[in-house]
């Protein structure tokens, strides 16, 4: 496996850093995965499973949102992100056409956004899907997952306080949605010390899980 250092330009003058990791012998399918709000791209979590990934044969690319890039904290305009999103996506097209969009918590609601306007995605991976604001009960509006054609899997901790999982349950039928539980994990995957997992054996049971449901989806 290799690991390329890109540069995507989402904004005329703006750019920001992505990495590929492209197996020896790569699939045709390529997966776009997007950071949370508090991590970037190279935050151990996310390097754990775009490498896993890739070496399952699926090439993966990360890149990190504008405010990201520049070192602050706050996300900065919903528009930017989604327009570094699309260009990140725009990027990887160039790489094959057959794209699974994945994200962590706020990047895998950005990517269902982007696939809701219309792009063309063979399927979507929510790591933690944040149905719920920090600190809000109620959950967000997920309308605009009505309109996405393609194929979705929800990962999430049965402790995730973001999705929790009587929220979760009525938009997976409503979508018809496929759902992968994290026992006692919480919203980052973290699960109690009594489980005997350690975070590293549960991302690469993630990364199992992901690998097999874009097989099963292809």
């Amino acid at each position: 496996m290799s690991l390329r250092r890109l540069r995507i330009e989402w904004k005329k003058g703006h750019k920001v850093t992505a990495r590929l990791a492209m197996p020896a012998d790569p699939r045709d399918t390529v997966v776009l995965l997007a950071h949370g709000a508090g991590l970037g791209q190279y935050h151990p979590w996310m390097t754990r499973v775009r490498d896993g990934l890739a070496a399952a044969g699926y090439p993966t690319m990360t890149f990190d949102y504008p405010y990201m890039e520049a070192g602050r904290r706050s996300p900065g305009s919903l528009s930017s992100r989604l327009d570094c999103h699309r260009a990140a996506l725009a990027r990887l097209r160039t790489y094959s056409e057959r794209i699974v969009l994945a994200g962590k918590s706020m990047g895998g609601r950005l990517a269902s956004h982007v696939a809701a306007e219309g792009e063309e995605v063979a399927g979507l991976v929510y790591y933690g899907y944040p149905l719920v604001s920090p600190g809000r009960k109620e959950a967000r509006d997920t309308g605009h997952l009505d309109v996405i054609g393609a194929p979705m899997l929800f990962v999430t901790g049965t402790r995730d306080r973001l999705c929790p999982l009587e929220l979760l349950t009525p938009v997976l039928a409503r979508l018809g949605a496929e759902a992968a539980l994290i026992e006692g994990g919480d919203h980052g995957f973290m699960t109690p010390k009594s489980s005997g997992m350690s975070i590293e054996d549960t991302l690469d049971g993630v990364v199992t899980i992901t690998a097999d449901w874009i097989a099963a989806n292809r």
